[in-house]
């Protein structure tokens, strides 16, 4: 197969440019077909001319300048330093650059000497390569690139000098044309030399910054992905090389015509040619070049990692030295007035890390923040310090901001005072180690930087500051002394309940969102406790996460004078009330079989995932019973089977003992949990029947 390349000769009757087809390079047939890959016989010959002897070469600074010089040549090209090379200034001195400057005039002149003799293109390419055998890849691109601003460089001076300099218009009569009276004929020559050397310059800055990774710590050249990107390295310096080498003598020929000016659109098409192929190297390169730096940030990433890991797992002194390690660079935060403090101010202190997304509800602010207010009260003297846990790969400045700087606003306690605050490697240590998926968390750390929870939140919702300092130990002796009781349940929530208890009246809560049931349940429980002459309190406390259908019939149920109902706030604490009991027995390892709490909790939890509703019925003497909607009503219906049952054992246990009867052959019972790290139980004893559940995986977007 064969490749174009332009040889430069010039006609010795029209001073046009003709080209030719020769047979080398040829690209390799075998490969994945890359019109810019060659077969084995020239990749070997590429490499054999390749001797490095260790000598540096400052390749950044060559790099910078020649960029300058291109710049001021082409204002609109676009030679962009960014990215892993730094850029220098206009400043930059080459004096330190040692035999470079040598090499690079020795470049010059076998540019300018056998392109305009019209030499062959690859042999003077090749010719170059031998003059750096001595160099590293890079260097030889950079060095190259860089003769080539110098003769373009004192080209284009002369061109623009010599309308107005008489030293400039004097050497331009006797070495060049003037190329401003011809530059809407020249303007796609120009333009296609414009887009090869934008193409040039990226993927020597490729090369360059895969040569610079030899030195990294964190990637081998000898293992992928530095290996597989290093492949082609020759090959993409070789047509580096014969690219400067076509646009000298682009350049060169300009110089020979004089004042005949063809259209030269064959010329713009070799140059235009050359750049796609240049710029396929460039997608090439810079795809190896993105997964070195991502296996280089991986590697950087776990050993930060590991360093984070260390810190929080060895004693400390105090818990600065952690703090300081979850903020990096960051030395501030923005106390609760929203003034910046420097992080020395929770020093030896007692800290809540409270970690979330930006998804963090208000109901879990305002829940928090009741508790954190109600800390000075009772003496207590602990900080909390909100992380918010941000993807910055997809931050979006607008949206993502305003709702990060709107949760700012509404909380009471320390907050980052930016998103970017928190250290990737403390991320991942929060993600892993803690646990932390999308549930907010609080993790605990004493005035000497030890972890005593790693979360928190749990005995919070549950038993407030009374659990300080909200350590693990602390919330197990906790369990140890609570039972099963409403109190338990509804205590915090319904002032009402030791009233009713002390005036003997059977006490019900139920939830669901069927109208239909709750009217058929309400009027047939009351008509029950009227029948058996005892007083009744019913109170609704709606559904998990359905706020707007709760509203809707909590405004019925009063409108109709079918109960009490409790209001929005009492309704989401009561069931994060539940959820927290069942993941605080699970961070304690408790099960269904060896935790009573946390069977009646994941049993009413099904019952609020389930499509009808439930009832929960209590008296002081005769405990609690508990039923889904459809067992409860249909056994409400058939009282007449177990009254005298009721009136000799009571409500409560004639109840319990009825619905015991009663488990239907069919049923279909649901517990919808959300993700909370990986600590959802994997066995789960049905409600109704005992049996194991099957574990399925839910995605749900719409809270309602």
């Amino acid at each position: 197969m064969l490749s174009k390349h332009i040889t430069h000769q010039t006609s010795k009757n029209s001073n046009t440019f003709i080209y030719s087809t020769m047979a080398r390079p040829t690209p390799a047939s075998s490969m994945r077909n890359e019109h810019w890959m060659f077969d084995d016989a020239m990749n070997e010959r590429i490499r054999s001319t390749h001797a490095p002897d260790g000598r540096v070469v400052d390749v950044t600074q060559v790099l910078q300048v020649t960029r300058n010089v291109l710049r001021h040549i082409i204002p609109n090209i676009n030679l962009s330093m960014n990215g892993h090379i730094d850029a220098s200034d206009d400043q930059t001195n080459l004096s330190a650059v040692d035999g470079a400057l040598d090499a690079l005039h020795k470049i010059c002149c076998e540019l300018s000497c056998k392109c305009s003799r019209g030499g062959d293109a690859h042999a003077t390419t090749m010719a170059i390569f031998n003059m750096l055998s001595s160099y590293s890849w890079g260097a030889k691109v950079v060095l190259t690139l860089a003769a080539f601003a110098v003769n373009f460089g004192e080209f284009w001076l002369i061109a623009q000098l010599c309308t107005s300099n008489p030293l400039a218009k004097s050497v331009a009569l006797l070495k060049q044309p003037d190329i401003s009276e011809h530059s809407q004929t020249l303007k796609s020559h120009f333009d296609a030399l414009s887009k090869l050397i934008n193409a040039m310059f990226d993927v020597t800055k490729c090369i360059v910054e895969l040569t610079q990774l030899h030195s990294s710590k964190y990637i081998s050249i000898g293992e992928p992905p530095l290996s597989t990107a290093m492949a082609h390295i020759h090959t993409a310096t070789y047509w580096i090389i014969a690219s400067v080498v076509a646009c000298t003598g682009q350049i060169t020929g300009l110089i020979g015509m004089r004042h005949v000016f063809p259209i030269p659109t064959l010329e713009a098409w070799e140059l235009s040619s050359l750049a796609h192929k240049v710029s396929s190297i460039h997608e090439h390169l810079q795809s190896g070049l993105r997964l070195c730096y991502e296996r280089i940030d991986e590697k950087k990433l776990m050993e930060a990692f590991e360093h984070f890991k260390r810190t929080i797992e060895t004693p400390q002194v105090d818990n600065l030295k952690i703090l300081q390690n979850i903020f990096g660079k960051e030395e501030n935060l923005l106390n609760p007035d929203r003034a910046e403090v420097c992080i020395n101010v929770l020093r030896r202190k007692h800290v809540l890390l409270l970690i979330s997304d930006l998804y963090i509800s208000q109901e879990e602010i305002r829940v928090l923040e009741d508790v954190y207010k109600e800390r000075v009260s009772s003496g207590l003297n602990y900080e909390i310090i909100w992380l918010p846990i941000v993807d910055r790969t997809t931050w979006n400045d607008d949206y993502d901001q305003e709702k990060f700087s709107k949760l700012q606003s509404i909380m009471s306690w320390y907050t980052v005072s930016q998103h970017v605050a928190i250290e990737p490697a403390v991320i991942k240590y929060i993600r892993g180690e803690w646990g932390f998926v999308k549930k907010p968390i609080a993790v605990t750390l004493s005035p000497q930087g030890k972890v005593l929870c790693p979360n928190a939140l749990n005995m919070m919702w549950i038993w407030g500051n009374s659990a300080f300092p909200f350590s693990s130990e602390k919330e197990e002796s906790f369990w140890k002394a609570t039972p099963w009781t409403l109190d338990l349940l509804v205590g915090r929530l319904e002032p009402n309940l030791p009233t009713w208890v002390s005036q003997q009246k059977l006490v019900c809560f139920y939830g669901g969102v069927k109208m239909e049931w709750i009217e058929s349940f309400t009027t047939a429980t009351k008509a029950v406790a009227e029948a058996l002459g005892i007083g009744i309190e019913m109170v609704y406390v709606g559904k998990k996460n359905a706020s707007e259908r709760v509203k809707k019939i909590t405004g019925l149920i009063r409108e109709k004078e079918l109960s009490r109902a409790w209001e929005d706030n009492n309704v989401w604490f009561f069931w994060n009330l539940l959820e927290s009991m069942l993941y605080s027995k699970n961070q304690h390892g408790k099960t269904i079989e060896n935790d009573v709490i946390k069977q009646e909790v994941m049993t009413m939890l099904g019952y609020d995932s389930s499509k009808n509703g439930w009832a929960v019925f209590y008296t002081g003497s005769g405990g609690m019973v508990k039923a889904n909607g459809e067992k409860v009503l249909s056994t409400m219906d058939k009282f007449d089977e177990w009254k005298n049952l009721a009136k000799q054992m009571g409500f409560v246990p004639a109840l319990r003992e009825k619905l015991e009867g009663a488990i239907p052959r069919h049923h279909c019972t649901r517990l919808i949990l959300p993700s909370n790290g990986g600590r959802i139980p994997e066995r789960v004893q049905c409600a109704e029947c005992g049996r194991p559940m099957e574990l399925n995986f839910l995605y749900r977007c719409c809270a309602e």
